[in-house]
C-alpha cells in the first residue's frame, strides 16, 4: 500500500470483522493478525462485504455501532453498561450539537457514546495513564474530533473558574465527589441543562440528592438500573435465575 492510499484512510470509521465469536476492530486499510490467518482490510472496505485471511478464512464486515465500543475498547476498570448509559442519553435527549461536561471518563465509553449520538463532549480524567488509553479508544471510535479528553481534577477546574459558565447542555458524573461537583451545576448548565449522575453505592446517591435540592435543581429523581434476562427452551420461558442485574443508582436532575 502507497503512503497516498494510506493518507486516505485516516478519516474513514472503523469497521468490525466476525466471525463465529470472533470480532476485530479495525481501520480501512489496515492488517491484523489473527488465529486464522492475516487480515489485510482494503481501504475501501464496506459493511457487507467478507474479507479474508491468507489462510483463506472469512471474516464478515459490520458496521460499528455504539454498544460495539463496550466491547472492543480498552478497559481501565469497569465501563459503564450500554443499558445504562441509553438510561442517561435517553433521559437527558443528548442530541446533535448538544455539549455535554463528563467526568470520571475511565475507558470512555459513556463519552464515546455521547458524541456517536452527536454531541460534544469535555471529559476529566485524573489518572494520566487511564487518560491517554481514553484518548486512543476515541481515535479506535472514530470519534476523537467529537471528545476532548482532559488530564485532571473538574473540582479543581471549577475552583478556579477555568470553565465558562452556562456552557454545556448536559452534565455527566461517575466519580466519587460527584455531590461537590453537582453544587456547580446551576452555573455550568444552560436554563433548563440536566445532570446526570451515576453511582454504584446508594450513600454517595443521597448525597447527590441532597446537594442537588440545596443547589435548587428541579425534577431530581433517582432509579435503580436493573435488568432481567431471559431464557426460552424446551421446557418454557421464564426471567434468568442468575442474580438480579443491578449496576447502580441513577439521578438525574435539571436546571430550572
Amino acid at each position: 500500500m502507497s503512503d497516498g492510499d494510506s493518507d486516505e484512510t485516516v478519516d474513514q470509521p472503523p469497521v468490525l470483522l466476525v466471525r463465529d465469536d470472533r470480532e476485530f476492530l479495525v481501520q480501512p486499510g489496515e492488517e491484523m493478525g489473527t488465529d486464522l490467518g492475516i487480515l489485510e482490510v482494503p481501504a475501501d472496505v464496506e459493511p457487507g462485504d467478507t474479507v479474508e485471511t491468507h489462510l483463506d478464512e472469512a471474516f464478515h464486515v459490520r458496521r460499528l455501532r455504539g454498544p460495539d465500543l463496550f466491547h472492543h475498547f480498552e478497559r481501565t476498570g469497569a465501563p459503564m453498561v450500554p443499558r445504562d448509559i441509553g438510561l442517561i442519553i435517553g433521559e437527558t435527549g443528548i442530541a446533535r450539537g448538544d455539549r455535554v461536561l463528563d467526568t470520571g471518563t475511565g475507558t470512555g465509553v459513556l463519552s464515546a457514546s455521547m458524541a456517536r449520538a452527536g454531541a460534544t463532549v469535555v471529559t476529566y480524567e485524573r489518572d494520566p495513564d487511564f487518560a491517554d488509553v481514553a484518548r486512543e479508544n476515541m481515535e479506535l471510535g472514530g470519534i476523537s474530533d467529537a471528545v476532548d479528553v482532559r488530564t485532571g481534577d473538574l473540582t479543581e477546574e471549577l475552583e478556579s473558574g477555568a470553565l465558562e459558565s452556562a456552557s454545556f447542555d448536559v452534565l455527566t458524573l461517575d466519580t466519587g465527589d460527584a455531590a461537590e461537583i453537582v453544587t456547580h451545576a446551576p452555573e455550568l448548565l444552560v436554563e433548563g441543562g440536566f445532570v446526570a449522575v451515576y453511582s454504584p453505592f446508594i450513600e454517595s446517591t443521597r448525597d447527590v440528592v441532597e446537594a442537588a435540592r440545596e443547589a435548587g435543581m428541579a425534577n431530581i429523581r433517582t432509579r435503580e438500573t436493573i435488568q432481567r434476562e431471559m431464557q426460552f427452551d424446551d421446557r418454557g420461558s421464564r426471567p434468568s435465575t442468575a442474580p438480579v442485574g443491578h449496576t447502580g443508582y441513577l439521578t438525574i436532575a435539571r436546571n430550572e
